[in-house]
């Protein structure tokens, strides 16, 4: 099927050739390819010159979009599948959030839950780009780049300026629609406040973003809605100092904090918990960087970064109003680093080192007050060579030494082929790595907020559950408890192949095909069960497991002020352990007059929580640099929640939420002295899900002001 396409699209490359004589015509999504991009080699590179899918996502979609969040702007991309369940997760290439690594200009964000880093948290006001690279990338970045890199790039431009936004949204999902101000209406204000200065050698940015939110949950299974407002403040402030045309320093300083407000109601063994109080967060991080150019083929930059994360969560239950529920977790992450390019004429060598300290301390540990640890050294070496104009090949390779768990080596492979200005093609395979978090090997967790069940580590899983067995409050101990054992990280192997071609002056196509083979996958598996019915749950390494599919995606000038866009991804997975039972013929299920028969492969859907179908489609009018209007949609088609059909995999027979289409529009215009107006309407039909999407906040309304101080002096 790949020669054919290859075919196809080389026959129509032909065609066109000859029937264009002027072949400096190139569309503007061609001559886009000219933007720079890091993420991707950890260099400043062409976006045409990357062997690697990346994708871009400038500070003109993000404001066209009247996006507020991370979460906001990264649902309606291509390929990314945005989970529910503790925060807003993403999920790359079928692999759930775990494996997808989140940065800020380069360096990790951390203060996961579940796993998931809640991308809610991350204000979008001072953004200069976002960079997607999918696929492996731990042969650059180490542990959590196993599915991919999410690159929050933040403005860093030199020069004076002083503006601020404010933005009011309102709606009411139980009503469909609301009035601005009304007592019953749901309400949502955003503001920034962006400045600059510099003097001589000295430049100083400075970010803020406050935000508030009438955030509502529902209890699965019910109609009740449950209020849980959220304040989030973000700060940031950039400070850069030239010594020199060869040595510079840049410091970053950045703090996150939220609250929420919140009224739980929790299901779990048929009994409902309700409780209410809030919940903090409080995010800080340090970053200096100082670079040295020795000359124009030499550049070092020695990177020193410090990121801590407190959370707490704090509950009292109206059941037994004296019990109070209380739940604190704080991580620490140490990291220095150097990394080195020296470029020739064809070839560019980057090498690095560095070394990491990660701490946390929880209630949900052993001991709240004993610290987790881990140390990890680190080293990598990147070759691009160029051996002719056309062709570019990437080979990587990095080495952990993880104080914890065995040594990774994480190599990766890439090559660029440019048939022809207009038809280029990319192929890349590596391997990437996830070590064990923290929760994965202390967490020692009862939920009495949730119905009493528990989660513990691997380290102590064992000897926890047999002290309790001893105390005769154990009343089976299940099969996947005799797995537990010392966990060992998690290794995917993982292809790509791209398409980019520009059959027409106005069309650009890009298509890629991937495939990600895991091994060792942790899972969490209930190993034991309590006398009073509750379970008992912790981690082994069990599956061998893979995703598979291809992005496409299409953009079209249709006309001079009118540009469509559109992307597609169809994903495939499975675990191969399952599959194998299945075509073998050992898995069976009932039909609907509770008669076993055997499961046949097409009714086999793979991993959970995964949509087969996804697709964006955006259309956009602009006038100049004065006026826009956009119309967005959002498709996703129907995924397994849980397994109902009485076997252990999960079928086309089993629960899945509905498929679904969000609709978002926006309109935004310049006006004079520095005036800009937008309004907007997200989730425009609005659709809710209250059983499997229960944050969805339903249709919102909203308009927003921007005003530039600066913008009648001269430079």
């Amino acid at each position: 099927m790949l020669r054919k396409l290859l075919f196809i699209l080389s026959v129509i490359h032909s065609v066109h050739s000859s029937a264009q004589q002027n072949e400096n015509n190139l569309s503007d999504s061609v001559k886009s390819l000219s933007e720079v991009v890091i993420t991707a080699t950890r260099t400043e590179r062409k976006l045409g010159n990357v062997a690697v899918p990346v994708t871009i996502i400038s500070q003109k979609q993000i404001q066209q979009a009247g996006s507020l969040r991370l979460r906001d702007i990264l649902q309606e991309t291509t390929g990314l599948f945005l989970t529910a369940g503790f925060g807003a997760g993403v999920q790359m290439q079928g692999l759930n959030p775990d494996y997808t690594l989140i940065l800020i200009d380069g360096e990790p964000l951390i203060g996961r839950t579940a796993g998931v880093l809640d991308l809610n948290r991350i204000a979008i006001g001072n953004i200069q780009k976002i960079e997607i690279v999918k696929g492996p990338s731990s042969s650059l970045y180490g542990s959590e780049a196993m599915a991919g890199v999410i690159n929050i790039i933040t403005d860093h431009s030199r020069k004076k300026q002083l503006s601020s936004s404010l933005r009011y949204g309102f709606g009411n999902p139980d009503k469909g629609w609301a009035s601005p101000w009304g007592s019953n209406t749901f309400k949502q204000s955003d503001f920034n406040l962006n400045a600059g200065t510099y003097w001589k050698k000295l430049s100083l940015k400075y970010a803020g973003n406050a935000f508030y939110n009438d955030a509502i949950t529902t209890r699965p299974f019910s109609i009740e809605r449950q209020p849980q407002p959220v304040n989030r403040i973000t700060n940031q402030l950039q400070l850069a100092y030239t010594f020199n045309e060869k040595a510079k320093l840049d410091l970053t300083v950045r703090n996150a904090y939220d609250y929420i407000k919140k009224e739980l109601a929790v299901t779990n063994n048929g009994n409902i918990s309700s409780s209410y109080g809030r919940e903090i967060n409080n995010d800080w991080n340090f970053n200096p960087v100082f670079t040295y150019r020795f000359n124009q083929k030499l550049k070092s930059a020695l990177r020193v970064y410090h990121t801590r994360f407190n959370g707490s969560e704090k509950l009292r239950f109206r059941e037994k109003p004296d019990s109070i529920y209380y739940d604190a977790f704080s991580q620490r992450f140490y990291r220095a680093e150097n990394q080195t390019d020296l470029s020739f004429k064809k070839v560019t060598l980057t090498a690095g080192a560095g070394y990491i300290i990660d701490e946390a301390t929880s209630t949900r540990y052993d001991n709240s007050s004993s610290v987790k640890q881990n140390k990890i050294v680190y080293g990598f070496l990147q070759n691009e060579w160029m051996p002719v104009e056309k062709i570019t090949i990437i080979a990587g390779i990095r080495y952990d030494d993880n104080q914890l768990f065995a040594s990774a080596f994480s190599p990766k492979l890439a090559i660029r082929y440019a048939v022809h200005p207009k038809l280029k093609f990319n192929a890349s395979v590596g391997r990437g790595f996830k070590a064990p978090d923290f929760r994965q090997l202390y967490l020692n967790f009862t939920n009495v907020a949730a119905g009493g069940y528990s989660v513990f580590g691997s380290v102590d899983a064992v000897k926890i559950i047999t002290q309790l067995q001893q105390r005769g409050e154990i009343s089976e101990l299940l099969s996947d408890y005799a797995l537990l054992t010392n966990l060992t990280p998690e290794y995917s192997t993982g292809f790509n192949f791209n398409i980019h071609y520009s059959p027409l002056k106005k069309v650009t196509v890009k298509l890629n095909v991937f495939r990600n083979d895991i091994d060792n996958l942790i899972e969490t598996r209930q190993v034991a069960t309590r006398t009073n019915g509750s379970q008992i749950f912790s981690y082994v390494n069990v599956k061998k497991a893979y995703t598979q599919g291809l992005d496409a995606e299409v953009s079209w000038n249709i006309i001079k002020n009118l540009t469509l866009n559109g992307g597609y991804q169809l994903l495939f997975t499975a675990d191969k352990e399952e599959l194998e039972r299945i075509k073998s013929g050992k898995e069976s299920v009932r039909d609907a007059n509770n008669i076993s028969r055997t499961l046949l492969k097409s009714e086999y859907i793979g991993l959970p929580n995964r949509s087969r179908h996804m697709a964006n489609l955006k259309l956009t009018y602009e006038n100049g640099e004065r006026f826009f209007a956009t119309i967005r949609s959002i498709y996703r088609s129907r995924w397994a929640i849980s397994n109902t059909s009485g076997n252990s995999v999960y079928d086309v027979n089993d629960e899945f939420a509905n498929g679904f289409v969000l609709i978002n529009i926006s309109a935004g215009k310049e006006l004079k002295k520095g005036f800009r107006l937008q309004a907007g309407m997200d989730n425009v039909f609005n659709y809710q899900d209250r059983n499997f999407l229960p944050n969805l906040q339903g249709r919102v309304i909203y308009t927003s002001i921007t005003y530039n101080f600066l913008n009648n002096k001269k430079k």
